[in-house]
């Protein structure tokens, strides 16, 4: 008599989520073998195809996690933050302190450090980091826009470009901490840089108006 499947062993799905985003993080999605992965979530093989399908499966479903999870912080002090160059400032800070204080070895950012490379060789993934790109764009815009009506901005304060400015340099400081460059030099980059975010904008030279 043929034996039925057993069901898979009960497993915090989140924590699982967590622990494969880590390997992948750390060994890239071709470097991550299906040991590693089932070894790093306490589970056995049957237990993760069950849940999650297969490699690539999980892989974007660690991706939604990583989305989700407390690595959006940086986006929320934003958020909250009542005063706009304070919140820039934070912005910023927070973003330095997830990049270089993960207690798991981490450093830099799983999108940037794993998923984006990862976009011409593993289907969905390169629409799961366009959809964060957009959302980040939309959040930092957002804000910007109800500063504006505020009073606190300058009404022609170009929000879409700084939220791109924004979420660039977010990028230059994770690929900084990547490289493991000082924390000080970091640190210190970061005056500069809200400058540059909450600069009014500036009136077109004349050279370029007789150009166009």
């Amino acid at each position: 008599m043929k034996r039925k499947a057993g069901r898979p062993r009960t497993f915090d799905k989140q924590e699982a989520l967590k622990s494969a985003m880590y390997v992948f993080w750390q060994k890239g999605y071709d470097g991550a073998s299906m040991k590693d992965l089932t070894d790093a979530m306490g589970i056995n093989s049957p237990s993760l195809y069950a849940v999650f399908e297969n490699k690539h499966q999980l892989y974007l479903e660690a991706i939604k996690y990583y989305v989700s999870s407390d690595e959006c912080t940086p986006l929320l002090v934003f958020e909250t933050e009542p005063d706009i160059e304070r919140a820039v400032y934070a912005f910023f800070n927070a973003v330095i302190e997830y990049s270089t204080s993960d207690k798991n070895g981490a450093t830099g950012c799983f999108l940037g450090s794993c998923v984006a490379t990862s976009v011409d060789c593993v289907d969905g993934s390169q629409a799961l980091l366009q959809e964060v790109i957009g959302d980040a764009d939309v959040r930092f815009v957002r804000r910007f826009e109800l500063e504006k009506a505020r009073g606190t901005l300058p009404r022609d304060f170009p929000s879409l470009e700084r939220a791109q400015l924004m979420f660039d340099i977010r990028q230059g400081i994770v690929f900084r901490a990547r490289a493991k460059v000082d924390l000080a030099t970091i640190e210190a980059s970061i005056s500069s840089r809200v400058k540059m975010v909450l600069s009014e904008p500036h009136v077109k030279s004349k050279v370029i108006d007789s150009v166009n």
